[in-house]
């Protein structure tokens, strides 16, 4: 019939996505493929990696408004956003 070569049944379909896991190779040869690809998401990793400990470290340092206050200061500072934070009143600078 036509229609055979345009519905393809569960068991060919099976068929053709093994024969395409066969021709796909080994670990080694999918590696040796993409090796581009496998090294720029290792160093865009990397790179994410860097950013985020430097944004977590230097901007939770610098940001804050009670930046170089020590003791009762520092608390009356942090006690200060907080209340500003509760009542949705956050300030950026």
């Amino acid at each position: 019939m036509v229609l055979d070569g345009i519905v393809s049944s569960p068991l060919r379909r099976h068929q053709s996505l093994k024969k395409q896991w066969e021709d796909l190779g080994s670990c080694s040869t999918v590696i040796n493929r993409h090796r581009y690809l496998l090294t720029a998401l290792a160093l865009l990793a990397f790179l994410c990696t860097i950013y985020l400990y430097f944004a977590v470290t230097l901007g939770a340092r610098h940001s804050s408004s009670c930046y170089g206050l020590t003791g009762k200061d520092k608390a009356m500072c942090q006690l200060q956003h907080v209340q500003a934070i509760s009542k949705g009143k956050l300030k950026f600078f």
